[in-house]
């Protein structure tokens, strides 16, 4: 195998990693990653709503069941959904209190997980291999 597909390779199994890795944090939570994924979404829209199509483009893991996974959150009263003003056909998603509260604490989970990795890698270190990667998809 030449060195391009032992490097992709590694990138593959380093990805399920740390999925799996983050996943087992927030287990606690009876959360899961693309559960963690959308409320950070959420969180990031700075209090203002969004569609389901918003989530879906900006997940790290694209998934088909978005409206799935928003159900779960709402029915845990972590996200809420409301009518879409300007089309009736559309509904907006915004994060709750509670699930704000949430994910601060899923965050500092998370953040805990990474910090002993941090030190493997310099700054620089980290910056090449965002690089590397971004060269590797062509962005």
């Amino acid at each position: 195998m030449n060195s391009y597909y032992q490097a992709i390779f590694e990138i593959i199994k380093t990805g399920h990693w740390i999925t799996d890795a983050v996943s087992r944090e927030l287990r606690e939570y009876d959360i899961y990653e693309p559960q963690f994924n959308v409320l950070r979404i959420l969180e990031g829209a700075k209090s203002s709503p969004v569609s389901v199509n918003y989530i879906l483009e900006n997940m790290v893991q694209r998934s088909s069941n978005v409206t799935r996974i928003v159900d779960k959150l709402e029915s845990k009263g972590l996200v809420e959904r409301t009518l879409c003003s300007e089309d009736r056909r559309k509904m907006d998603i915004s994060i709750t209190e509670e699930g704000s509260e949430l994910l601060k604490k899923l965050n500092k989970r998370v953040g805990d997980f990474h910090k002993p990795m941090l030190n493997n890698l310099t700054p620089e270190e980290a910056k090449t291999l965002k690089q590397l990667i971004l060269k590797l998809k062509g962005q």
